[in-house]
């Protein structure tokens, strides 16, 4: 794998000036009120790495909305389902865009090291057309996004700085339409999978998870103590109390009122 430095860049001129039209809220968030001489190096340098990871995140999050689009298209989904799938790439985008700037209003960008090639895992392309749409669908909406709802929205109350609020806010907003895009696609595409085809998303969405919880365990101990005003976290503890709540609630409830049983492929 080749492994290249996370950086972002900007065209400006005509093209930025339309991306502004499609998103002005952006520019309206109070951008240049945090005043880093208010925090210790350490505090800054756990909040630039945090926005930096945070930015990157969407950045993969918007590689696998794009691709969720293309196997949507090719499995024939409803022309109104896809079209509401079109949005998400842009918010994507505009999410990489804002935590980018936070951590550039932090004191910069935190080194991190990625393969631009390797952002995303890709289904089987020998499994059916709607089978592929079904697992991206599942693994990036089902349990990506309608767990990164109430994650954010918690964030989104646990912040005290306007400016990291106010981000929060715009990302909670968007993603309220990316967490009910998976049961969309469940509620049409139901009576077309068949009980092979939801073993193996029980599978999938299986692996997605254990990824997931195996990642809390790396998540180090922040005391409120050591950021006053949030500058991009909840306190560890309260985030990972929140985040297995959230799994069972927002997760797993509803992928088996959906027929998919993930209980057989849950890490012990």
């Amino acid at each position: 794998m080749a492994s290249e430095l996370f950086e972002l860049s900007m065209l400006g001129g005509a093209v930025e000036r339309r991306y502004r039209r499609l998103r002005p809220e952006v520019d309206r968030l109070p951008w240049g009120t945090l005043d880093v001489t208010k925090y210790s190096a350490a505090v800054l340098n756990v909040a630039r790495t945090t926005w930096t990871e945070a930015a990157f995140q969407e950045h993969r999050t918007a590689a696998a909305c794009a691709a969720t689009l293309k196997a949507l298209i090719a499995a024939r989904a409803p022309l109104d389902l896809i079209a509401m799938a079109t949005r998400f790439p842009l918010d994507e985008m505009v999410h990489v865009e804002m935590c980018a700037r936070l951590a550039m209003e932090l004191g910069g960008g935190a080194p991190l090291e990625h393969d631009p090639l390797d952002l995303i895992r890709e289904p089987d392309p020998k499994l059916p057309a709607l089978l592929q749409a079904a697992e991206l669908v599942v693994r990036n909406f089902c349990v990506g996004e309608a767990l990164s709802i109430p994650m954010l929205r918690g964030s989104w109350h646990a912040a005290g700085h306007p400016l990291i609020k106010a981000v929060l806010g715009r990302i909670v907003k968007d993603e309220a339409a990316h967490g009910q895009f998976g049961w969309f696609f469940l509620e049409w595409a139901g009576e077309l999978l068949t009980d092979a085809d939801r073993t193996h998303l029980a599978q999938q969405a299986g692996l997605t998870i254990n990824a997931v919880t195996e990642r809390w365990k790396q998540i180090k101990p922040l005391e409120d103590s050591q950021d006053p005003e949030r500058l991009g976290w909840m306190e560890s503890a309260s985030y990972v109390a929140l985040a297995r709540r959230s799994m069972q609630t927002s997760v797993i409830a509803p992928l088996k009122r959906h027929g998919i049983d993930v209980a057989a492929w849950l890490a012990s």
